[in-house]
């Protein structure tokens, strides 16, 4: 079947969702978006979104910052997320891309004058790192090589790290290529000051002595949706997280690791640098928390089902 995407209010076919190449958002990254999760359950026959309601609130606080409106209600865009996924008919795990952006005119930095446009389309996805993350649903021992980048991780004060702004995401993609490249799963960036900010696309955990860490949204860090789910999961399990600056060798000497994120969901890292993370195999809090995670995003957990919205 042909996929749909929504776009401004209309649905039009996969190879009809073109933008025009004077484009705004195309020359200079000026566009929100978000990553979104919906799980297939077999046995409930349902689709299910995962915290879909804080990924659309975090997407209209960040079209705050660059001035983009577009004529939907935070309860409507919800609304019509649903609609994607249902009108597209895949019952099977899916990712859900919104983005608004500033559309098409006349060259120059500054966007106003031009449409606020917005599109929703889906595609599936199974796991972000299947090649080195298989069976760890379950009682896998593999986990990511990761690197410390030599790209630094952008800081508020020149393009907020904080929210999911296109432009942003340049330092990203230059950290993970470099990553990849050079033998490596994913990076790690560091901060200006030198102390632990996220992956290229997750944030990051660590685990000492049973304490979970995490670095402050201060730190440069995207607000991640999953990253709070995870916290929530860690008190529900009574562990106790502690939210600090993280220095570079901290990675080296802990316990356990792992990523967070809508994509690379609870992503078990196992080396830094070449470096082997506790015994080299995954850690049992990581494995909990996995579990814990993959139980309330396909609706098998009850007590997390304020997290779901349903689709069929």
């Amino acid at each position: 079947m042909s996929r749909k995407v929504l776009m401004n209010g209309a649905y039009v076919e996969w190879d009809d969702a073109t933008v025009h190449i004077s484009t705004h958002a195309l020359h200079y990254g000026t566009a929100v978006f978000e990553g979104i999760r919906a799980y297939y359950n077999d046995e409930k026959g349902q689709s299910f979104i995962f915290r879909l309601r804080e990924h659309v609130a975090r997407l209209y606080r960040n079209m705050r910052v660059l001035r983009l409106s577009i004529p939907l209600s935070a309860h409507e865009f919800v609304d019509a997320a649903v609609d994607v996924v249902r009108q597209n008919e895949l019952k099977e795990d899916v990712y859900i891309r919104p983005i608004v952006y500033w559309g098409a005119g006349a060259v120059g930095l500054y966007p106003f004058g031009r449409a606020n446009e917005y599109a929703i389309y889906v595609e599936p996805m199974g796991m972000y790192f299947a090649d080195v993350n298989a069976g760890l649903e379950t009682d896998g021992d593999k986990g990511l090589k990761t690197c410390v980048s030599s790209w630094a991780r952008l800081s508020d004060n020149s393009l907020p790290p904080t929210g999911k702004f296109s432009g942003a995401y340049v330092n990203s993609v230059l950290a993970k290529v470099e990553a990849v490249q050079n033998g490596y799963d994913e990076a790690l960036l560091l901060t200006k000051d030198g102390f632990v900010s996220e992956g290229s696309g997750e944030n990051v955990f660590l685990v000492r002595n049973g304490t979970v860490l995490t670095p402050p949204v201060s730190e440069d860090i995207l607000e991640g949706i999953t990253r709070d789910a995870v916290i929530t999961l860690c008190a529900d399990h009574d562990y106790r997280v502690i939210e600090r600056r993280i220095s570079r060798s901290e990675l080296y000497s802990a316990d356990e690791l792992f990523f967070t994120g809508t994509a690379g969901e609870v992503a078990p890292i196992t080396s830094v640098d070449g470096i082997s993370i506790g015994n080299g195999a995954v850690g049992r809090i990581t494995h909990e928390l996995k579990d814990a995670y993959f139980n309330a995003a396909r609706g098998n957990d009850p007590h997390y089902s304020s997290w779901l919205t349903p689709v069929f």
